[in-house]
């Protein structure tokens, strides 16, 4: 009983109803009790008759027997003191005794005295001639507080308390389905997830339970992400694994059936293989280094690099190639750069696949040029070349594992495994920056890669 989020939540507010309503009627019962009514009628009648006693002290101040009759009659309680504060006179002598009056500066007529036995009195005094203080007393108010209540006021309590748990219960009733249900969705989510069938759940309820809505969405399309990444790398993987394995299998096969029976179709075996294992290696090398980067564990050693000579050196390296390639290779006059806090090692990395692939797409003739420049908040950094382009319908896809835009180059001597780009991507994100491309056939390709300057010593 009572384990379910909603019964949690009628029972809670049916809980601070009650409190609520006991105290409004103990705070109620206090009231009358104290009866602060009464207590100011009865202390009005006794300044009255206080200042009509001091108004004519020659008829009743010094005539006891006057004084006692007048007492009776108005039914108060009359005590004269001296200037000693010694007692002259009380109308009452077989009631215990009353204290001399203390002065109130702040409300001398709302007084209250206690007698020799406890009893609270309410009394009125004044200042007479001679130093004679003259006090006006009577019994305060008392009545039957239970009684009154029981009678007069436990009836609409109790009505007015069964309204409100009832209100209460109700509107409990549609804040529970207010916040529950929309949990009780998300559990139900969970417990179903994986499903094919499985759809976002709806964003309802307060702010705090959607924000848990939405974390919990966008996890599973994480999730639903990651095992789709994961069954298409394992699918790339086993077609781009099939075609070397088949060489190496073939190769291997005709040097054991001595089909290779000449020595120069045995080298030549010999080397596909050689060549086939060495591409498998090259891969499963890169495949572990993408796998890190894309799960964040990669060990990026940051230490503040000097972009320019980062660039240059890539000039330097590829200069030969270029020059077999008769294409112009050149770095473009940049200005003075602030020192990029980074990897130095795997952006070169970065740039050594971009250009390698720059010079192999750009004919004869041609020309890739290698830039880089401060653009605001960011520093940019450009490799342009004067290719044949890209088509657009497969710009989206430059950066998927193993993806070749030039599928004629497929299995030559020169043919990488598909994921330099790839990697690159994961290793410009892991510095916090974003790489993107923009090419147009017959004009040529231009990869940016810009890297926020927080990461910028200046």
């Amino acid at each position: 009983m009572f384990t379910s989020l909603r019964s949690r939540l009628w029972l809670s507010y049916a809980f601070v109803i009650t409190v609520a309503l006991s105290i409004v009627a103990i705070v109620l019962l206090v009231y009358i009790a104290r009866n602060p009514l009464l207590s100011r009628q009865a202390q009005q009648q006794l300044s009255a008759v206080r200042d009509l006693l001091a108004g004519n002290p020659q008829r009743f101040i010094n005539n006891e027997e006057a004084l006692t009759n007048f007492s009776q009659e108005n039914e108060v309680r009359v005590v004269v003191f001296d200037a000693s504060r010694e007692l002259l006179f009380d109308s009452n002598p077989d009631q215990p005794a009353l204290p001399f009056p203390r002065r109130n500066l702040f409300n001398r007529d709302s007084q209250v005295a206690l007698d020799a036995n406890g009893d609270a009195w309410l009394y009125a005094s004044s200042r007479m001639a001679g130093g004679r203080v003259l006090l006006v007393a009577a019994p305060r108010p008392r009545i039957h507080v239970l009684g009154i209540f029981a009678d007069q006021f436990f009836a609409p309590i109790m009505q007015g308390w069964a309204i409100a748990l009832l209100i209460s219960l109700m509107f409990a009733f549609m804040l529970s389905r207010w916040v529950a249900d929309p949990l009780q969705n998300v559990v139900a989510a969970a417990r179903n997830y994986p499903s094919d069938d499985i759809k976002p759940v709806p964003l309802r309820g307060p702010r705090e339970v959607q924000d848990l809505t939405k974390a919990f969405n966008s996890m599973v399309t994480r999730v639903n992400s990651s095992q789709k990444s994961q069954r298409d790398f394992v699918a790339d993987v086993s077609h781009e694994l099939k075609t070397p394995l088949t060489s190496i299998q073939g190769f291997a096969q005709a040097l054991l059936d001595d089909t290779a029976d000449t020595p120069e179709s045995r080298k030549q075996a010999a080397q596909i293989i050689y060549n086939e294992s060495g591409r498998m290696h090259r891969m499963a090398l890169d495949l572990l280094d993408l796998a890190r980067l894309e799960g964040g564990i990669a060990d990026l050693k940051m230490s503040p690099v000097d972009v320019k000579a980062l660039l240059q050196n890539i000039i330097e390296k590829f200069a030969p190639q270029a020059q077999r390639a008769n294409v112009a290779l050149q770095l473009k006059s940049i200005d003075e750069l602030p020192g990029l806090i980074g990897d130095g090692d795997r952006l070169a990395q970065v740039f050594t696949n971009l250009v390698d692939n720059a010079l192999k797409f750009t004919p004869e003739g041609g020309q890739v040029t290698l830039s880089a420049k401060q653009a605001g908040a960011e520093m940019e950094l450009s490799i342009a070349d004067t290719g044949l382009g890209v088509p657009k319908e497969r710009l989206s896809r430059l950066f998927d594992r193993f993806y070749q835009v030039d599928e004629s180059r497929a299995g030559g001597e020169d043919h990488g495994t598909g994921l330099g780009l790839a990697i690159a991507k994961e290793i410009i994100q892991a510095h916090g920056g974003r790489i993107g491309v923009r090419s147009e056939m017959g004009q040529g390709t231009t990869f940016t890669i810009n890297l926020p300057l927080d990461a910028v010593q200046k």
